[in-house]
């Protein structure tokens, strides 16, 4: 017995002094130098929307009362008065723009935004190239021969991947109009249940605002109800490989929220074509307008030529 109290007193003594596993030695060697792919809108008025929802209003903050020898009450905030641009938006909808869609959205024992765990920040990125077929049929559906071809090709998609099935229909984002009428690209109910059931995929995100283009919603009722996200509104599939890259995900988080803006990276490999690295936009500081920002007519701020 008389050993056993060194012992531990030894062993307590190294949990102290010993140092923690570092993950930046693995940031050096895959992040640093990496490609980085935005597949994220960046959200205005006048986006893709569905007809029933009211339109995205941005403005001016105004003050909410009088604060004397600054604003007062109404008054909107700006640089020339205030040195300050703030911004007020009015969402008609948590469902716009680039978006992550909980299964709250169509399912009320669903997890909201607010719910979603840290541990989705980063994961495996697989591509399902369905562009040519969609340039044929802009109607084409994805189907369980489309993810496993991709199969075929790049062997078994891994478990919690976030599976994005590219199309190339957020090149018609700025056609509101013809972006949310039919026919548009969808996903069916087969494939999303090979995906979930048996690869067990994180989440599938496509182009277009809608997971499917049947008038009862098969494949997102199912989805949603069976406890599944989804990503809605994502772009520029086309700079991703298919298989190799990771995705970085972050969002808003509402409490209860029914929807989400989000923001969706692609992180590809050094070598890849596409992209930008860390050396060419490091993030700080960040780089100036080309001219004084002004409120466009339709409250976004925007260099002013």
């Amino acid at each position: 017995m008389r050993r056993l109290v060194p012992l531990a007193l030894l062993a307590l003594a190294g949990c102290v002094t010993s140092r923690p596993a570092s993950l930046w030695p693995a940031y050096e060697a895959n992040f640093a130098h990496a490609k980085y792919i935005d597949l994220t809108h960046a959200f205005a008025p006048g986006d893709p929307k569905w007809a029933g929802f009211g339109r995205l209003s941005v403005s001016a903050a105004r003050a909410a009362i009088d604060v004397p020898g600054f604003i007062g009450r109404g008054e909107p905030f700006g640089y020339a008065r205030h040195g300050a641009g703030i911004t007020a938006y009015q969402l008609p909808t948590d469902q716009v723009g680039t978006q992550l869609d909980p299964p709250a959205h169509g399912n009320p024992l669903g997890a909201t935004i607010s719910d979603f765990p840290a541990t989705i920040a980063v994961r495996p990125l697989v591509v399902i190239d369905l562009s040519a077929a969609t340039r044929a049929d802009p109607g084409h559906v994805a189907s369980v021969a489309d993810v496993l071809g991709w199969e075929q090709r790049h062997g078994r998609i891994p478990a919690g991947s976030v599976v994005m099935f590219r199309t190339d229909w957020s090149k018609r984002w700025n056609d509101p109009e013809r972006f949310t009428r039919r026919p548009f690209p969808g996903i069916s109910l087969d494939a999303l249940k090979l995906l979930h059931l048996d690869r067990h995929i994180l989440f599938h995100g496509h182009e277009p605002l809608d997971t499917d283009t049947t008038d009862d919603f098969v494949a997102e009722r199912w989805l949603l109800g069976h406890d599944f996200a989804q990503a809605e509104g994502v772009t520029n599939l086309d700079h991703v490989p298919e298989a190799g890259a990771l995705i970085s995900i972050g969002f808003a988080r509402p409490e209860g929220g029914t929807g989400g803006l989000a923001r969706f990276v692609a992180i590809a490999p050094p070598s890849w074509p596409y992209g930008t690295t860390i050396d060419a936009a490091p993030g700080a500081p960040l780089p100036r307008q080309s001219a004084p920002l002004v409120r466009g007519t339709d409250g976004v701020l925007r260099p002013s030529r």
